[in-house]
């Protein structure tokens, strides 16, 4: 016998991941929206379409988090609004092969004429949060969050978490220029 020293095994540990308090600033782009992004991300300027010259985009990235969120913007021509509905809400229902539950929550701001959809896409699909807003006039703007990293579900989750809370507030702060 020796010292008294027998094994322990070590107790499970989940990895801690902290991300600091979220400030908010409004950003300002030649788009015909204003919104407020978390000052840890960067806003990479308007990215214009090369095949539609009526879609315009944004990336507002997490350098440190490994992700983007990407904004699209289309202006609503003629009747084309439920066709630009269908199509964020196919590109958001792409993931359900994979996904483990796809939940939807309705979203107005009435007084900025804000209306739209937000989906958690849960399990390891390529994006975990997307959305839609429109004035149901002139302005639609979709919204995607992507990692740079193959998904893993469990790893990501507490990024995913942060930055769905930063998307909600992209939504409740947009503001249509007029």
């Amino acid at each position: 016998m020796s010292c008294g020293n027998e094994p322990m095994p070590k107790p499970k540990a989940f990895l801690r991941l902290e991300y600091p308090k979220p400030q908010y600033k409004e950003v300002s782009t030649n788009l015909p929206f204003t919104f407020e992004k978390n000052s840890i991300a960067n806003n990479i300027g308007v990215i214009k379409s090369s095949r539609n010259k009526k879609t315009l985009g944004l990336e507002v990235t997490y350098p440190t988090i490994k992700a983007t969120i990407f904004l699209t913007y289309k202006k609503i021509d003629a009747n084309n609004l439920q066709l630009l509905i269908n199509d964020a809400q196919n590109i958001t229902q792409s993931h359900a092969r994979k996904a483990d539950a796809i939940t939807g929550q309705s979203f107005a701001n009435l007084e900025q004429r804000v209306y739209g959809m937000f989906y958690e896409v849960d399990g390891n699909v390529a994006s975990q949060a997307q959305f839609y807003v429109t004035d149901s006039i002139k302005h639609f703007l979709t919204g995607s969050l992507y990692f740079y990293v193959k998904p893993n579900y469990d790893s990501i989750l507490p990024a995913s978490d942060y930055l769905k809370k930063d998307i909600q507030h992209i939504m409740e702060t947009l503001k249509w220029k007029e």
